[in-house]
């Protein structure tokens, strides 16, 4: 009776390891990441001293994650994302002491091949990743001058810009992205303010992108309430902060080319000093030289309120070498002028490895 079932039994586990390769086929979890550090001198604007360094994050913020999907059937994949930055120069987890361990991303969602990805978590927000294109120095928060611009908050002559109020990341937020329709694409964040009877005290936004070719563009727009994210501004007697920004690039081959205009108005609920408007510009370029590519980006600012108002001139140039797919070495200069106030400049080299 036993030699009757030894021919079924090997059936059966043939198709036992046949259906567990095909169930892990349609699985996947990815460890992934990159780490960046440099050297050099870094002197902020207004500072008449320079401190020497050896820092994480020259060319892009180090950050390390663990992402996966699973094949749900009829188009649909469930996905995840755990992303956080780190601190090569120390070993320290975040970009700063206090940052959450996974303030890049951190969701779960659903993606369809027609219907578009919806994301539920911690989640980039559109604007970010507009900025971050269409620059040609993308998200270096040591060189980029877009993202100084952007994101660093800048005071002189009486008044104060705080730069982009929420992060690059939303806590408590909705992400849907739509498919690409011939190369346009739009993606839609909500960020819940999470109070008791205080519906509006919210942060929500969007952006437009095209790729077609050589030739991309985008525009971007977010609205962010100071009581959810900055209450020493809301005490201070602003409300909120509505930012607009748009981008074009084009890539001849020889060089690529990039330009940005944003307008940024932190409004103000009383009438002491008046809203604070900020208008900013960017262009730069990319040429490939060799096995890399000589990275060049200037930008203007003008920012001011009822009473007063200042000037901001930045721009930065830098070579990029690869010495394979995934490590590259840099070297940057990056300088900073804002009225009234004695410039900044940095430098330093660096390597870059993605994992």
């Amino acid at each position: 009776m036993q030699k009757q079932y030894k021919p079924a039994l090997k059936l059966a586990a043939i198709a036992a390891t046949l259906f567990s390769g095909a169930a892990m086929a349609q699985s996947s979890v990815t460890l992934y990441g990159q780490a960046d550090m440099f050297v050099g001198g870094v002197k902020n604007p207004g500072s008449g001293d320079r401190a020497w360094v050896a820092n994480s994050g020259g060319m892009q913020t180090s950050y390390w994650g663990i992402k996966g999907t699973e094949d749900l059937g009829g188009g649909t994949k469930a996905i995840f994302d755990l992303n956080g930055f780190f601190r090569t120069d120390s070993g320290s987890s975040g970009r700063f002491n206090g940052d959450s361990m996974f303030s890049r991303n951190a969701y779960v969602g659903l993606q369809n091949d027609k219907l578009g990805t919806l994301k539920l978590g911690r989640n980039t927000t559109p604007y970010f990743i507009s900025t971050i294109l269409f620059n040609p120095l993308i998200d270096s928060y040591v060189f980029s001058p877009t993202i100084f611009h952007t994101y660093f908050g800048a005071a002189s002559n009486g008044v104060a810009d705080p730069g982009i109020i929420g992060d690059s990341g939303w806590n408590n937020s909705v992400l849907y992205s739509t498919p690409s329709f011939g190369g346009l694409s739009a993606n839609l964040i909500y960020s819940t303010g999470e109070k008791a009877g205080a519906a509006g005290q919210n942060k929500w936004g969007g952006n437009l992108m095209y790729f077609n070719g050589p030739f991309a563009a985008t525009v971007a727009y977010q609205q962010v309430r100071f009581e959810v994210v900055a209450s020493d501004l809301s005490a201070a007697g602003f409300s909120r902060q509505d930012a607009v920004q748009a981008g074009v690039t084009y890539d001849f081959n020889v060089v690529k080319l990039f330009a940005q205009g944003q307008y940024i108005k932190t409004k103000a609920t009383t009438a002491a000093s008046g809203d604070i408007k900020h208008t900013n510009g960017q262009v730069g370029a990319s040429v490939p030289i060799g096995a890399g590519n000589v990275l060049a980006s200037y930008a203007y600012d003008k920012t001011q309120n009822s009473t007063a108002d200042f000037k901001r001139n930045t721009f930065a140039v830098a070579y990029d070498y690869n010495l394979s797919k995934r490590t590259d070495v840099y070297a940057a200069y990056y300088y900073d002028k804002i009225t009234g106030i004695e410039h900044g400049d940095t430098f330093g080299v660096g390597v870059r490895h993605k994992f």
